[in-house]
Order: structure tokens, then C-alpha cells, then sequence
């Protein structure tokens, strides 16, 4: 069971590398780290490529996250072996092997292995993340703070203290992913939803 969760968790985060982002904009000619913030994600393919492109950028992402926590519960692995699989996405996707080492920020990863392991925790988050990016027109905002939503709900929910841990580590670890863009938030010249390149 030991070498099956080790496999399970590599498996997870080569799923997570697969760079969605990089490879829909490759398609089109478009070399995603070259451009914009040079992040490989769907905000980025948004400003980059249009609103088509960066929505099969980010379901697919979701997807990911999703997916990496569903294969550990078709192995037996529980629910701690789920989390630690969907982590390993988040990590695959923001460190990934076939951009040498970057990748995206996790925010969409993130969501689809909190969402996959707790719906109503991902529920919380969701509808705060986006109603913040709605009020603001700050993508990097809107996560942070639908992030940050996750790990309260979970708390004031009275989730098993695994979950809290790994919805903690996620949300902390999608705040380090966003420290430029919190420095900029805080210079007023973060670039808002909508805003072209």
C-alpha cells in the first residue's frame, strides 16, 4: 500500500505538470512564458489569447486537482492519501518538469483538489474568490482571498485537522505564488481583469 500511495502521488504530480496553458498557446504561436506576467495560467492565456483559449485552460486545471484526488480513491488510498495526491497536482502544476521548473500559480489546481476533497469548503471559495475578483477586477486579489476563505470555513466547520493542514498549506503556498503580485497591489499598478497586453 506504501509503494502503491508513492506511485499514486508521482502520478498526481505529473498530471499536475501537464502545462496546459503553455501548450494551448503554443497551438496558437504564442510562447506563454514570454508574454504578460509569464505565467503559465489561464489569467495570463486570458490577456494572451482571449477568453476561449483561457477557459479550457483553467477547467482543465481544475481538472487536474480534481482528477489527482479521484485516482487515489479508486486506489483505496483514503482520504489523507487523496489530499496528499492532490497536493502533489498543485505542486506538479506550479513546478512543473516540462517548463523546467515554473508553471503556473495554482489557483485553479488548488480549487479543484480543495472542491474534490470537501464541496462545501471549495463551494466557500469559490463564490468568495469570485466574488472579489467581480468587486475589484483583481484576479490576484479574488484568490488570495478565496484561498484564505477556504482555510476559515474549514476551521469554523470543524474539518478533520488533516484537511485543515492541507487547505493551509494550499492557501499559503498560492500566497507565496502571488508575492509579486501582492507588491504590486500594494505600488497600485497590479494590471486589473480585462486589461489587455
Amino acid at each position: 500500500m506504501i509503494l502503491t500511495a508513492l506511485l499514486a502521488v508521482l502520478v498526481s504530480y505529473l498530471i499536475g505538470s501537464i502545462p496546459a496553458a503553455a501548450w494551448v498557446a503554443r497551438a496558437r504561436g504564442v510562447d506563454i512564458r514570454r508574454v504578460g506576467s509569464g505565467n503559465s495560467g489561464a489569467t495570463n492565456v486570458l490577456r494572451s489569447l482571449g477568453k476561449g483559449p483561457a477557459l479550457v485552460v483553467a477547467l482543465f486545471d481544475i481538472f487536474k486537482g480534481a482528477l489527482s484526488v479521484g485516482l487515489a480513491h479508486l486506489l483505496g488510498l483514503g482520504p489523507v492519501g487523496a489530499a496528499l495526491c492532490g497536493v502533489a497536482a498543485v505542486v506538479g502544476h506550479n513546478f512543473s518538469p516540462f517548463l523546467k521548473g515554473r508553471g503556473g500559480k495554482g489557483v485553479a489546481t488548488s480549487f479543484g483538489t480543495i472542491t474534490a476533497l470537501d464541496p462545501l469548503v471549495g463551494a466557500a471559495a469559490f463564490v468568495v474568490g469570485i466574488g472579489g475578483i467581480a468587486l475589484t477586477r483583481f484576479v490576484s486579489a479574488g484568490s488570495i482571498l478565496g484561498a484564505l476563505t477556504a482555510v476559515v470555513v474549514a476551521a469554523v466547520l470543524g474539518r478533520p485537522g488533516w484537511l485543515l493542514l492541507v487547505v493551509t498549506f494550499l492557501a499559503a503556498l498560492l500566497s507565496w505564488q502571488h508575492r509579486d503580485n501582492i507588491r504590486r497591489l500594494q505600488a497600485g499598478n497590479e494590471r486589473r481583469l480585462g486589461e489587455k497586453l
